[in-house]
């Protein structure tokens, strides 16, 4: 399991900027927005949680830039894998870090997956009210073997398939600004209460719980990383689509929430667990309009959380090909296609391992989901990219971020307080996940099955 596999079938790099930057948004647009605000107004207590969507955008793009400059540099399948690895070998702690990023792929991997799925599931009751757990269950997991099968094909298929799907994407978030505006009211937007304009310790705490779920929202700017192994000319296709992915997100967030917030009072937005399709209920006059325009916002929602899960499958599926196939993971993981060249056992696996985390809630897995990888990956990654920078000159380095070392440093800092304004349960379990991850590593260089 040791040795560096030459596959058979090399990954094609069909990929180009609008197919990337495609890829990259679906990732990024999915259900979360529709059911997360409720949950964001709650942790803020009040309309006043465009702090937290445009202190995410901030970490997004600090944290963006670190990507951009690493993929730049590294541009293969696997992504961090892949950066970590080589950024903490002049070290000697290469081997660790890229054996505790796929230690914990394998469980993250599967649980961002199921997020999504359970969302789906959840939002499906706006038509099927009576919906039952089993039922709720059986659906989720019903979702992620039908992306995985839709996934099971060559790249180009896929990036054609990704535009399209970002199309209905954006028609859906757009149905919702361009409703809103015929009822929107500014005064109740922004009729921020008094505490959020203290500057204190209890908002900058809410601040930071309601992060964690506008970064889970935001999350997928990475998408293009885990797939440079099929982008076409890298080293600039890369850096764009992550730039442009956040700004275009950014903005269709913030319009979001404000016409939202501009139509509908907080404190019922804060009720709903459907805030989308009852939105749009409430800007028709005629209850049976409304009604429909409801059914059918929620089809729309459940598409584009289907297209969210389709590139998250995608990215997730390319991190064990691509450790595999340098000897780091078990060698079926790399096994290509040897017609449709993509890499299918790790497909296939990723897709199955997200089906028992279908049978747990959203809330369950949401905070721990976003902990874990700060404390697992995140923050090591913003500190890789400037020991990649200072001690790998033998790796070209075609981008550098804006004002670099800044970026990186602001995307450090704020992962740090995310982390610590977080649930003590979620930060003891990202505490003890790290420190298995690292007790395996030892453990399977001492049985030989990692090299040192």
């Amino acid at each position: 399991m040791t040795t560096p596999i030459a596959a058979d079938a090399q990954l094609d790099r069909g990929m180009g900027l609008l197919q990337a930057t495609a890829t990259n948004m679906l990732g990024m647009i999915g259900v979360g927005p529709f059911l997360t605000i409720p949950f964001m107004l709650t942790a803020m207590g009040g309309p006043h949680i465009l702090y937290a969507w445009l202190a995410g955008a901030v970490l997004a793009l600090c944290d963006g830039l670190v990507y951009a400059q690493l993929g730049a540099a590294l541009p293969g399948s696997g992504g961090p894998y892949v950066y970590l690895r080589e950024a903490y070998k002049p070290l000697g702690l290469g081997r660790l870090m890229a054996f505790v990023f796929i230690f914990q792929t394998v469980v993250i991997g599967p649980l961002g997956i199921a997020s999504g799925a359970v969302g789906f599931a959840d939002y499906l009751r706006f038509y099927w009210t009576t919906m039952g757990p089993i039922e709720h269950n059986l659906i989720a997991a019903g979702v992620c073997v039908v992306i995985t099968a839709l996934l099971y094909r060559n790249i180009e298929a896929i990036g054609r398939l990704a535009v399209a799907l970002l199309a209905v994407v954006v028609l859906t978030v757009g149905w919702v600004i361009v409703a809103g505006l015929f009822q929107f009211s500014p005064s109740q937007a922004f009729d921020f209460p008094p505490e959020a304009y203290r500057f204190d310790g209890a908002l900058l705490r809410s601040v930071g719980l309601a992060s964690i779920l506008a970064m889970y929202n935001y999350g997928g700017y990475n998408q293009v990383c885990n797939i440079g192994g099929e982008i076409r000319d890298p080293e600039k296709t890369i850096p764009r689509a992550i730039v442009l992915s956040i700004l275009i997100v950014v903005l269709l967030y913030v319009l979001m929430t404000i016409v939202i917030l501009g139509t509908m009072p907080w404190q019922e937005a804060e009720q709903t667990r459907t805030i989308a399709s009852v939105f749009i209920q409430r800007t028709f006059a005629d209850p049976a309009h409304g009604r429909l325009a409801g059914l059918v916002m929620t089809g729309l929602i459940l598409f584009v959380t289907a297209s969210a899960l389709y590139a998250s499958i995608l990215g997730y599926s390319r991190i064990p090909y691509a450790a595999a196939r340098d000897g780091q993971f078990f060698r079926a993981f790399a096994r290509v296609h040897p017609t449709k060249h993509f890499p299918y056992v790790s497909l296939l696996t990723m897709g199955s391992l997200a089906i028992p985390f279908c049978f747990l809630s959203l809330g369950q897995i949401l905070n721990w989901l976003i902990l874990v990888q700060i404390l697992a990956q995140f923050i090591w990654q913003c500190a890789g990219v400037m020991l990649l920078r200072r001690y790998r000159q033998d790796i070209p380095q075609p981008f550098t971020m804006w004002l670099y070392p800044v970026p990186a440093f602001v995307s450090l800092g704020l992962w740090i307080y995310i982390f610590f304004t977080g649930p003590a349960a979620g930060m003891l379990f990202a505490a003890a996940f790290l420190l298995v991850a690292i007790a395996a590593y030892y453990l399977f260089v001492r049985r030989g099955e990692v090299p040192t």
